[in-house]
């Protein structure tokens, strides 16, 4: 069965979805002129046309001298160009010349646009007159017909005619629907840019409010030195790190890491981060129940599809001890003094996808000298222009060549070295904890 008829108004710039229907709209018009210099003065600067395109026809070298140069120009609004080709004095192209080309250009405003372009000189040689529609001919005559007469326009409205310097004639016209659809589109288009201005503020607050999520205050240690950074890929994101202060003499350190991104991450991300400093408070020196009872809030309040790897560990300043939980995070690095590498792997599956959910609590600890970095996979992930990935060697080389640095300028100069190796848009949100003994 076909699709119905589509009457659209007169800028009407809706694609069809339906590629079955196949797309059509007019691409340009030929105008035959015999100066193209001249003709392209008047385009541009008496009409204000754009000059979209100037070439050259390539030809044989045995038709060099009747190779010819054509020109695109177009009205400021709209899609469709004029072609302005001036064609061989013996060509039959030359004898059209100076003829109508029954080319009308749509206005909103007749009269402003006929004293604008008036004023520079275009030469009108029919002041803009008022025309009606027979509700009994398809089309009338113009009363003052001359020896060059053409037919008048077949809607109602106003036009007028003019000609460019080679006596090539055009119709100006505007008519009230032409009107109303151009205030309809002015005022869609500021709806539009209202909703995108009002979006874009919205997202430039969340992102000020999820930045005070983040540790505002360090707990201070004697012998443990810590900082973080998190760059989201969009204005918010799903990457989490804390600093949590679990009592005298001991920290807790946290990354997550939220399915999805953007705004949905962003508020699961905020749900989470709650959860972990409510229950902390309630379960202080018991990690595995902590994370149990966060999970199982996450369980409840999120959709099934949402879920968090995240790792928890608590430090104890006394003893240097790290009891850790790892929920199905990248393991954690420990970079100790002599350069051997301990990696803290998963002791426990994800957060947020399983109501029967356990785990267990594991042990390390950082000695003087170590460092210990916790990250997400936006590092790692990230890729070079060639399609290399960064990886967990390029991480600990960029940590082994920086550790000398403070947390956080170490921080800073592992983003700096990640920047440099993937220069491109960034795809995921890159969250780096730092944690580093003082060497005794």
């Amino acid at each position: 069965m076909p699709n119905a008829p589509h009457t659209p108004t007169p800028l009407d710039p809706t694609i069809r979805l339906d590629a079955r229907d196949p797309y059509l709209r007019l691409q340009s018009v030929t105008v035959f002129v015999s100066d193209l210099d001249r003709s392209l003065d008047f385009y541009v600067n008496q009409l204000g046309f754009r000059l979209d395109f100037d070439a050259r026809v390539s030809l044989p070298p045995s038709q060099q001298a009747s190779a010819r140069r054509w020109l695109i120009v177009s009205p400021p609004d709209g899609t469709a160009n004029l072609v302005l080709v001036a064609p061989a004095a013996d060509s039959d192209q030359h004898k059209l010349i100076g003829h109508s080309n029954l080319v009308t250009f749509i206005t909103e405003d007749l009269l402003a646009k006929f004293r604008e372009w008036n004023s520079r000189g275009v030469r009108f040689h029919q002041t803009p007159r008022l025309r009606r529609i027979s509700s009994h001919a398809p089309q009338i005559s113009s009363p003052d017909a001359s020896s060059h007469s053409e037919p008048a326009p077949i809607w109602g409205g106003m036009f007028a005619r003019f000609r460019d310097p080679d006596g090539n004639s055009f119709s100006l016209a505007a008519f009230d629907e032409v009107s109303h659809a151009i205030e309809a589109q002015r005022r869609a288009l500021a709806d539009k840019l209202e909703a995108e201005r009002r979006a874009a503020q919205e997202l430039d607050i969340a992102k000020q409010v999820q930045a005070r999520l983040f540790p505002q205050n360090l707990p201070t240690l004697k012998s443990l030195e810590f900082a973080g950074v998190c760059l989201p890929a969009r204005h918010v994101g799903g990457d989490y790190y804390d600093f949590l202060a679990l009592g005298p003499e001991r920290v807790g350190l946290v990354i997550g890491d939220i399915s999805g991104k953007g705004i949905a991450a962003a508020l699961l991300m905020a749900n989470l981060q709650a959860n972990v400093r409510s229950q902390c408070a309630i379960t202080l020196d018991e990690p595995h129940r902590l994370l149990g009872a966060v999970n199982q809030l996450l369980c409840a309040n999120t959709a099934d599809a949402s879920f968090a790897t995240l790792f928890f560990a608590e430090y104890d300043d006394l003893t240097g001890r790290l009891r850790y939980v790892n929920c199905g995070h990248l393991p954690p690095l420990v970079l100790r003094a002599d350069n051997s590498v301990a990696r803290l792997s998963p002791t426990a599956t994800i957060l947020g996808a399983f109501r029967e959910w356990d785990c267990e609590l594991a042990e390390s600890h950082i000695l003087p000298g170590d460092t210990l970095i916790l990250y997400t996979d936006g590092i790692t992930e990230s890729f070079s222009p060639s399609g290399d990935e960064f990886g967990e060697s390029r991480l600990l080389d960029a940590l082994q060549r920086n550790r000398h640095l403070c947390c956080r300028d170490l921080c800073n100069a592992i983003v700096d070295e990640l920047r440099r190796f993937s220069p491109h848009e960034q795809h995921d949100d890159i969250t780096l904890v730092v944690a580093k003994r003082a060497a005794n």
